[in-house]
């Protein structure tokens, strides 16, 4: 299947993830009050490595599910918007995660259906919502452990959050965002989805809720 990145799709994920992931160290540098590069430095590389498994398989959960229907998936970055993201992290303290996005090619003529479009949409989401038990368990981890704890916890949290904000974000029903996509192929899963996004965002800034669940 990795033969079916080509490199300017690779590296237009690279330069988004790498973006995005400062858009959110910022955000989390912001929240926590402190300033030390050496916190700083910290915060980039957990956020390097959960942006990166949030972001990059939401944008592949939708790249493959477009080629199981026959469609030939893209992702193309949005220069302005990855500008704007860090922007707004720096100077408002909010993180808008639409670096940009995956592009759908209709090889044999046929056009796209609106389920078709739907499914292909959630995917992302659903990736996300699922990403999130493991960072759910690894946060509750790291409270029962007494070496690295605090590393374990961070890489929980924020893994946690992320991807609760990127499936949130996206079920928004506005503009081109997969929101839209899925309530116009199904109300049901739009409600389901959008629930369950939101649920979980509320949740990951309550963790002490979270062993109840898990």
């Amino acid at each position: 299947m990795l033969e079916r990145i080509s490199r300017r799709e690779e590296f237009d994920l690279f330069i988004a993830w790498i973006a995005i992931s400062l858009a959110f160290a910022i955000i989390f540098l912001r929240g926590s009050g402190r300033t030390d590069p050496v916190i700083a430095l910290l915060y980039l590389g957990v956020s390097l490595l959960t942006v990166g498994i949030g972001f990059i398989l939401h944008e592949m959960a939708h790249k493959f599910t477009a080629i199981k229907y026959g469609f030939w998936a893209e992702f193309r970055k949005d220069n302005i918007m990855l500008v704007v993201a860090v922007a707004l992290a720096a100077l408002v303290g909010v993180v808008f995660a639409a670096p940009g996005a995956t592009v759908i090619y209709d090889v044999n003529g046929r056009g796209i259906s609106r389920e078709q479009n739907g499914k292909i949409s959630v995917a992302g989401p659903v990736v996300n919502l699922l990403l999130c038990i493991p960072f759910a368990a690894l946060l509750i981890l790291g409270g029962s452990m007494s070496i690295t704890s605090n590393l374990v916890t961070m890489t929980g949290m924020i893994g946690l959050q992320v991807n609760a904000m990127i499936a949130a974000f996206n079920m928004l029903p506005i503009s081109v965002l997969d929101g839209r996509k899925v309530l116009a192929w199904n109300v049901v899963v739009f409600v389901i989805m959008i629930l369950a996004a939101f649920g979980m965002l509320l949740l990951s800034f309550y963790p002490d809720s979270l062993s109840n669940l898990l």
